[in-house]
């Protein structure tokens, strides 16, 4: 075949053996490729597109829905990260704003095997191998590192390392890969103080239950920003195996070639950097704790 990768290398071959046969053959490849693209997009519309209810997009996300991802606890106000980021999604599959219809879905309840009462599930979801088991991940829409918030004054505060901070009295959401890169990568000599909510590892450490935090970077900008004054994020890492965050489907969801085009798109066309420079705050400036 004449990809195109190698298309300059074939014509060389085709022209230095004169063959009509292999040029008629070089052309072919192209027109099967644009006529495949057209139909698999065909496909891609609100008529075609097999969704939870027909005509609708039914995006699902947890509550309390949380800056910079939701603004002002509405996802279907459009701003926030990730509610511009289903937003521009839907706009790509054809559905207008009319047409998407949000939901409530548990954090750790979307992971779960089983059917799923909406189309995608956006809600700061790494993923995992685990969780690829019982659901369907569209491509990665964002990469996020994690990010550990102390208090100003902490002694914690001018980590060098991630060994520093083995000392130190961990909270952190259950369920999250906050909580396995935590335990894997600064495996602190008390294990991490889990907590059911966001909320809840903030409370814990207003009243100082813990005296630090592991969170996605993202969210700790935010918190460190809002909630958490006189505090500040020590520094980054990387969660084990990278943390890419995808749209969570239904194992096995008919909208996963159409969803992973759409975010594709969104990436080519800088759409998705666009809102990441909006919404979310530049790790410039954290140092990577190793």
């Amino acid at each position: 075949m004449c990809a195109l990768a190698t298309r300059s290398r074939i014509v060389v071959v085709c022209l230095a053996a004169l063959s009509a046969l292999l040029l008629a053959g070089c052309g072919s490849p192209k027109k099967v490729s644009t006529q495949t693209a057209a139909a698999s997009a065909a496909t891609c519309t609100p008529a075609k597109l097999g969704t939870h209810t027909k005509g609708i997009l039914t995006v699902a996300t947890d509550a309390p829905a949380y800056p910079p991802y939701f603004e002002h606890n509405k996802p279907s106000n459009g701003e926030g990260f990730e509610s511009a980021v289903a937003y521009a999604v839907a706009a790509k599959l054809g559905y207008t704003r009319s047409q998407v219809k949000w939901v409530v879905e548990p954090f750790d309840a979307s992971y779960a095997p089983g059917p799923k009462s909406f189309d995608f599930d956006i809600n700061e979801i790494s993923i995992t191998p685990a969780r690829a088991k019982v659901v369907q991940f569209s491509t990665p829409y964002y990469t996020n590192p994690q990010g550990v918030i102390v208090a100003s004054d902490s002694p914690f505060a001018h980590a060098k390392s991630l060994a520093a901070l083995k000392s130190a009295n961990i909270g952190v959401q259950i369920g999250t890969t906050s909580l396995s890169a935590a335990t894997a990568l600064i495996k602190p000599t008390h294990a991490p103080q889990v907590f059911n909510t966001s909320n809840d590892v903030v409370e814990a450490f207003k009243i100082k239950r813990v005296n630090a935090i592991v969170v996605d970077l993202a969210t700790a900008f935010d918190l460190t920003s809002t909630e958490l004054p006189h505090t500040t994020i020590a520094g980054q890492f990387s969660a084990p195996g990278g943390d890419n965050w995808g749209l969570l489907m239904s194992k096995g969801s008919p909208l996963t070639s159409c969803v992973d085009r759409a975010i594709s798109s969104l990436r080519a066309d800088g759409t998705l950097s666009k809102l990441d420079k909006r919404w979310i705050a530049s790790a410039n400036s954290v140092p990577e704790l190793h």
